[in-house]
């Protein structure tokens, strides 16, 4: 059965960067594509980034550009980049198992339904 764990939140001030890591356990990472989601406070959930089994990525329009999902499967192991941060990508941040991920494409889902094999969660926050 998978199971992920989310790691490497932390406060930065706007402008930074962290890199978040979601590893996997219980089955290897390289047969599921994999879904970051977002939960600020007071704030439904909302998608944030998505990776197919093949490496594809696909982003929310308010991460592009400032945000990279990738995975290293010898570590089973999906990371998300994430640069010049602002003060409302403060958040706690999801990785789940994407069943909806094709090969060649997923989308990044507004709120995680379908999802599975949601972590626990890491808190992301951005201040001066």
């Amino acid at each position: 059965q998978l199971q992920l764990v989310e790691s490497g939140g932390g406060s930065v001030q706007p402008g930074g960067s962290l890199r978040l890591s979601c590893t996997a356990s219980g089955a290897t990472l390289d047969a599921y594509g994999i879904a970051w989601f977002r939960q600020a406070p007071g704030k439904g959930r909302e998608g944030v980034s998505c990776i197919t089994t093949s490496g594809k990525a696909n982003y929310a329009d308010s991460v592009k550009a400032r945000f990279t999902i990738s995975r290293d499967n010898t570590k089973n192991t999906i990371y998300l980049q994430m640069n010049t941060l602002r003060p409302e990508d403060t958040a706690v941040y999801y990785c789940a198992a994407d069943p909806l991920a094709t090969q060649q494409r997923c989308i990044v889902w507004s709120d995680g339904a379908g999802m599975e094999s949601w972590g626990k969660g890491t808190a992301v926050t951005v201040s001066s």
